[in-house]
């Protein structure tokens, strides 16, 4: 069954391949060659493997993980294919440490300045972000209803992130539906708004998808600052906060649930860690002794933290240029990330909201060792064991971060790039070390540090549990 499935992604897979054929054919681009034989290939192979025939339908909760696990790694393989043979060639290693950074949206990228890329390499790149944004099983959910009844709530649980997985709709089909369709809707009235500014269709594309994915891809060399607009700013910014939070609470809003929206707990932490986060970005470019104007005391750093809490990865023009403080203040807010649910990366305000609760507790029973406490989000009292579970999640986080770290020092990279760039890549934000002044960016790692990075990439992407589980001998037997 998980062959057959696989087969069926992978036909997927080649289906998008045909947007950035055309886009080539569009700028009279020779990689639509390499576009045609790669979509025809993979066309093939997902074909050959659809034919399997399974004795039995039935899956369970380990053929979700292992399958969940395998299609990213499946979809990345099939996607490197255009970067080895496309404008610029790359080797091996660099082009699949491209393809699971854009499926899994990091936006770390180790290729040329975009300006020396076809245009075909460059939407193929942003339609990765895209499609590993909300999810490629959710996806797959949306489009082959008949695993509603195979295993479906069991992918929908290891690849959508967060602590709990709330449905919108009675059955799982229909709630991938309208999480996508939301998704489609938010990227579109993004194209359409940029389009309407400096930028033309195809950066409007472009940068809709790394917006919107939370990926942080731009067609351009110099990003955001490329097009010198506080109108580009401003809408981007708020379609990033907008990918931040809950879809699933988007959706209510959308549909006129506001109230309900309005007591969450999770998204009142977000709005307000967003505002004190500004607030103290402006006193620090302040208390630096820089004669600031508005824009560079509430817009920009409003951009960056928005940016920088939802891991999308976009730079404030001159943000490289801060104080150390503020820098400080970025990397709490990568590990921090956005609402569980979202596109965007990191350990999740909904993890850090119930660990603070639970350490109040704690610290409470210090001097109240009888008293009866509990964690309660929402007016809602949470179970212990999903308690135990996030503090379990944050400690291998943690865990993850250092190991890789050690891993890239091994290879011989400086200290800092090493642990920089697995906090930043586990964290699926995309900043190179070079952003702490003292490292370089990505292109300096060996092709080893790729692979141990891209690992460290989809196992953030998945929120580790659904990556880790693969290497219990329990789950084998």
């Amino acid at each position: 069954m998980l062959i057959r499935l696989i087969g069926g992604l992978l036909q997927i897979e080649a289906v998008f391949m045909l947007i950035p054929l055309v886009t080539c054919l569009i700028y009279e681009e020779t990689d639509y060659i390499v576009f045609a034989i790669t979509g025809i290939c993979t066309a093939v192979a997902g074909h050959l493997l659809w034919r399997v025939y399974p004795v039995t339908r039935r899956m369970g909760k380990r053929e979700g993980f292992l399958l969940t696990a395998s299609v990213w790694v499946v979809f990345s393989f099939a996607g490197m294919f255009p970067f080895i043979f496309g404008s610029p060639k790359a080797d091996l290693s660099t082009s699949f440490f491209e393809a699971m950074s854009g499926f899994t949206t990091t936006g770390a990228t180790i290729l040329p300045p975009v300006e020396g890329i076809s245009h075909g390499i460059i939407i193929w790149q942003a339609l990765m972000q895209w499609l590993g944004g909300m999810g490629i099983i959710l996806f797959t959910l949306a489009v082959i209803p008949a695993l509603n009844t195979s295993g479906g709530m069991q992918m929908f649980n290891a690849e959508v992130t967060g602590v709990t997985h709330d449905k919108i709709m009675p059955r799982i089909s229909q709630t991938a539906k309208m999480l996508w369709g939301l998704y489609f809707g938010l990227t579109t009235v993004l194209i359409i708004l940029l389009w309407a500014g400096p930028m033309d269709l195809f950066d409007s594309i472009c940068h809709a998808f790394g917006t919107i994915s939370t990926g942080g891809f731009s067609s351009r060399q110099d990003s955001i600052a490329a097009f010198g607009s506080d109108y580009v700013l401003i809408i981007i910014c708020l379609f990033m906060l907008l990918s931040g939070m809950n879809f699933a609470m988007l959706f209510k809003m959308v549909t006129g649930r506001w109230r309900q929206a309005g007591k969450d707990d999770v998204a009142k932490v977000y709005i307000c860690a967003i505002l004190v986060f500004t607030a103290l970005f402006a006193i620090g470019r302040f208390t630096s002794g820089e004669t600031l104007d508005w824009r560079h005391a509430t817009l920009l750093p409003m951009f960056q933290v928005v940016s920088s809490i939802t891991s999308t990865g976009y730079l404030a023009p001159g943000f490289t240029m801060w104080e150390p403080f503020v820098l400080a203040l970025t990397f709490i807010m990568m590990f921090s990330g956005g609402c569980a649910g979202s596109t965007s990366g990191g350990a999740k305000i909904d993890r850090l909201l119930y660990l603070g609760r639970y350490l109040g507790n704690e610290l409470r029973l210090c001097t109240h060792p009888n008293a009866v406490l509990s964690v309660r989000i929402n007016g809602k009292i949470i179970n212990r064991d999903l308690v135990s579970k996030v503090v379990a999640f944050l400690c291998l986080f943690m865990l993850l971060i250092v190991a890789g770290g050690t891993a890239l020092s091994f290879m011989g990279l400086p200290a800092v790039d090493s642990f920089f760039s697995s906090f930043s890549c586990i964290c699926n934000t995309g900043f190179g070390a070079s952003l702490t002044g003292y490292g370089d960016d990505f292109l300096t790692i060996p092709a080893g540090a790729k692979w141990v990075l891209s690992f460290l990439m989809l196992t953030g992407r998945l929120e580790i549990f659904t990556v880790l589980v693969l290497f219990t001998p329990s789950f084998w037997k």
